[in-house]
């Protein structure tokens, strides 16, 4: 940033005026010719000579070209999240659009911006692509009119410097590797020479770049024309350093360790905080450990952007101007809490959000590894196709183990084998064995150990502000739908004021799976009678104090109430949804898939939201 704001810089000059007593206002005077050095001729009038003056060396434009990319027409169509579709219909091996004519596979990478993040980053979405995009191709609206508009398709797939239309506050751009197509909200640049990717990189998320495009656009909607505009000079040691792949880059590299270290990243492999590098005793002393790595993460990115900084700053011969230094805040690492939450906040609630964060994740997790979506045995996702079964759970596990898979008996030897029947029940009270919170806690057991089971379970509650029973019907799935931008992975069937819950995994869903629910729903009704019945006989038995046949008839009542509100459950929603046998597409996405079971699901609010 600039170290004065031009309204900073005439009040700094008129106290100048006032106190050696002049008395003309002072004021910024430039000619018609400067404005002319910067393209567009914006009035810049505060903008120093030796600023305007590189706008008449060589700019991007020469080294490289940007372009703006497809317009589907109806994004809600055609894009999806990647983790909604099936993982083996996802092709990230495309190098041009004529390879991608002749692939079979439904589903390729799409650029679309996103939030303030540089480096590496925002690989999120999907766009549907049989036939090198050709349903996108014919899509016309009512009057025959072409919808979409395929825009520099012969960059397509190609790697490239991507970009955010808008933004909130600095400028931020990320290396795309090869197989995307690209959107004008993820606009992109391609240098002639692959070996200038680095350079040019590096120069963009400078503050010199972030200075220049302040002026070339200060509405913060960076266009393809203020990118190729801005000025390129490289020193020597930056053309240096910029020697190698993109990939070994550090800035590169550290953002990509950081994005793929969550599971909503598709090259996600396990938790950091289940790695051997920060495992502990305790589940405390690792995410300590872990905690610890984060912040060399940070200060190494921070150091590293301090020095591009000081490299380019002195390049352009700015140093009256700009400072190298980078707040936290504008370390784009998730693991930096500075950047991932308010910036508003002071350090110790920053702490607190990300331990909570780090355990809800921790909690996602082994939801994950329940239901064979990841696993204790393999690194990466596991289950991720349609109608996928624990047969196929143990042929993954087997062959990654170089293990025959054919007609073996499946192994009872797992460390945490998934649950059989995809259906994990929720519910206040120990009313199953195989419940979510139980399994939750056998989990805990088997990853960090039976020595400090009870320590480890304390510090993780404490963490989540409430036991994990309670976490788990009052906050995961909120959480769930939030970590998967309201197109869970996990559905949760739900009575209507939440008396039976019961979580699923829509890539195991078969025809059969709400009659599954439904047997829980009845099974767990059976043991609510069962107890009240109990309870009613407590209420009359001469042997019960009055205090014990008080709270006996408060509790038949309340499950009373919980055995009629199931009843009308079963009988207006979950048993004649069993019966229809449903069938989903997860080609179709969460949106489509999810609306179809209506109120047996737990509401997701926004879900029917327009897609932009």
């Amino acid at each position: 940033m600039f170290k004065a704001e031009p309204k900073e810089i005439i009040m700094s000059n008129e106290e100048h005026i006032l106190s050696t007593k002049k008395s003309k206002r002072f004021f910024f005077s430039a000619s018609a010719a400067d404005f002319k050095k910067i393209p567009g001729s914006p009035i810049a009038y505060w903008v120093s000579d030796i600023l305007r003056n590189a706008f008449l060396s060589s700019r991007l434009g020469d080294i490289s070209v940007a372009k703006q990319g497809l317009a589907t027409g109806d994004n809600e169509q055609f894009l999806r999240f990647w983790y909604e579709v099936e993982a083996s219909n996802l092709n990230f091996t495309n190098e041009n659009i004529h390879v991608s004519e002749v692939s079979t596979l439904t589903w390729v990478p799409y650029s679309k911006g996103g939030a303030y993040r540089k480096w590496y980053g925002n690989n999120d979405y999907i766009v549907e692509w049989i036939d090198g995009g050709k349903k996108i191709r014919a899509f016309k609206d009512e009057n025959g009119n072409e919808r979409s508009r395929f825009r520099a398709s012969s960059y397509y797939f190609k790697p490239a410097i991507t970009w955010s239309l808008t933004s909130s506050g600095s400028f931020g751009c990320r290396h795309r590797p090869k197989g995307f197509v690209f959107d004008i909200n993820g606009m992109s640049l391609f240098p002639f020479k692959v070996n200038d990717t680095s350079k040019i990189l590096s120069l963009l998320n400078s503050k010199v770049a972030n200075a220049i495009l302040k002026i070339l656009n200060p509405t913060m909607a960076f266009q393809i024309g203020d990118i190729s505009s801005v000025p390129g000079l490289f020193p020597d040691i930056v053309k240096l350093s910029a020697v190698g792949t993109i990939n070994q880059f550090p800035q590169v590299k550290l953002a990509q360790i950081d994005w793929d270290s969550f599971e909503t990243s598709w090259d996600f492999t396990s938790l950091p905080l289940m790695h051997h590098g920060s495992r502990q005793p305790t589940i405390k002393a690792t995410y300590q450990e872990l905690r610890a790595h984060w912040y060399k993460m940070t200060t190494e990115m921070q150091r590293l952007e301090e020095e591009n900084n000081r490299i380019f700053i002195d390049a352009y011969g700015l140093q009256d101007e700009l400072t190298p230094e980078v707040p936290l805040n504008e370390i784009t690492l998730t693991c930096n809490p500075h950047y991932r939450y308010s910036n508003s906040k002071n350090a110790d609630e920053l702490e607190v959000l990300l331990l909570a964060d780090t355990m809800k994740e921790f909690v996602s997790y082994a939801v994950g590894c329940m239901f064979g979506r990841y696993s204790l045995d393999k690194p990466g996702l596991i289950l991720a196709n349609q109608g996928e079964t624990i047969e196929d759970y143990w042929k993954n596990i087997r062959a990654y183990q170089n293990l025959p898979t054919a007609n073996c008996p499946l192994p009872t030897d797992s460390i945490f084998p998934p649950d059989a029947d995809n259906v994990i029940p929720i519910l206040d009270g120990d009313w199953f064995t195989d419940d979510v919170s139980e399994r939750f806690r056998k989990f805990l057991r088997i990853t960090f150990g039976e020595e400090h089971y009870e320590e480890n379970l304390k510090f993780i509650e404490g963490a989540l502000g409430k036991d994990i029973r309670k976490y788990f019907l009052k906050d995961f799935y909120n959480d769930h739908v939030r970590r998967y931008k309201k197109r869970p992975i996990y559905w949760l069937f739900s009575s209507t004021k939440g008396s039976f819950n019961a979580l699923i995994y829509m890539h195991r869903y078969r025809s059969d799976t709400v009659s599954v629910v439904l047997n829980y729903l009845r099974e767990f009704r059976i043991k609510l009678t069962t107890q009240k019945n109990h309870l009613e006989a407590v209420s009359i038995s001469a042997s019960a104090s009055p205090g014990e046949k008080t709270k006996a008839l408060k509790e038949i009542e309340s499950l009373r109430k919980m055995i009629e509100e199931l009843d009308n459950y079963e009988r207006e929603i979950l048993y004649p949804l069993a019966t229809e046998q449903l069938e989903i597409d997860l080609d179709d996405g969460v949106k489509v898939n999810y609306q179809k079971f209506g109120p047996a699901l737990r509401k997701i609010p926004g879900l029917d939201t327009k897609e932009e």
